[in-house]
């Protein structure tokens, strides 16, 4: 499905040239959740923002169902790949209403019936049909991640691109939009790769996972290896030793009430 070899990037030029992936390989067969792991600056999200086609000057080769991208994207590439960002409202533009930001990428590729296509995305992502002319600041953080979501669904593409879907929400709703993402990608026969710092949220929705550092890939692993504590690099080790903290943490904080709760 997704396959992934020899990916290099930098910016800048001459002496200010920076590079920050190098040489990362992977492969996701259909319908597989994969995970990016690793800490903030290990290039995840850039290798997302790759595939997605944000970035277009990188060497190497990426293929989506056997078709190479790189240059200049076709529109036809947006339609297999959408991208949910980490910021639901960063990523959503304030003075849009919920209609209007469903409805845009319809029009923008010719795709017809748009009112019965915008109702029933919201239904689908657990929004009330009265979401649907609101604007962003409106809605809670929980509902703008669905409404991202339902805006990365509703041209029903075969791949989402997750960057840190969870992070900007609180505990309390995230496991209600990792739960949503499970069952869309279940009911759709979707293909994922979720970026996450977070070892715990990618434990719990996806099948492998690449530890990435410094913009390398330290390991490929399944992620039952990973809860089995039967990782390969010390670097794999201590981010889940790290992630096992932050949980027990976690959990003492919503014990004791310090965590606020958000509704959905």
């Amino acid at each position: 499905m997704i396959r992934v070899e020899e990916l290099n990037l930098s910016f800048g030029a001459g002496h200010d040239d920076h590079q920050v992936l190098f040489d990362v390989n992977f492969d996701v067969p259909k319908g597989e959740i994969f995970g990016l792991v690793g800490e903030s600056g290990s290039g995840k999200s850039t290798v997302l923002r790759c595939i997605a086609g944000l970035y277009t000057h990188w060497t190497g080769k990426i293929d989506v169902n056997g078709h190479p991208i790189g240059g200049k994207i076709q529109k036809s590439h947006y339609r297999q790949i959408q991208m949910v960002f980490q910021d639901p409202y960063g990523s959503l533009h304030p003075r849009h209403t919920i209609d209007s930001t469903l409805s845009s990428p319809l029009k923008i590729h010719g795709i017809g019936d748009i009112n019965r296509r915008v109702n029933t995305i919201l239904e689908q992502v657990g929004l009330p049909l009265a979401a649907r002319y609101r604007y962003p600041h409106q809605l809670s953080g929980g509902q703008r991640q669905r409404v991202a979501i339902a805006r990365a669904l509703i041209l029903e593409p075969s791949v989402l691109l997750l960057d840190e879907p969870t992070s900007a929400l609180d505990v309390s709703v995230q496991a209600e939009i990792l739960n949503l993402l499970s069952d869309v990608r279940k009911e759709r026969g979707l293909t994922y790769i979720m970026v996450s710092h977070d070892l715990s949220v990618i434990a719990h929705l996806c099948d492998r996972l690449a530890v990435m550092q410094g913009g390398r890939i330290e390991e490929i692993l399944p992620v039952s290896q990973l809860m089995s504590g039967d990782a390969q690099q010390d670097y794999t080790r201590t981010l889940y030793e790290a992630s096992r903290s932050y949980d027990r943490a976690m959990a003492d904080d919503l014990t004791h009430g310090r965590v606020r709760v958000e509704a959905t």
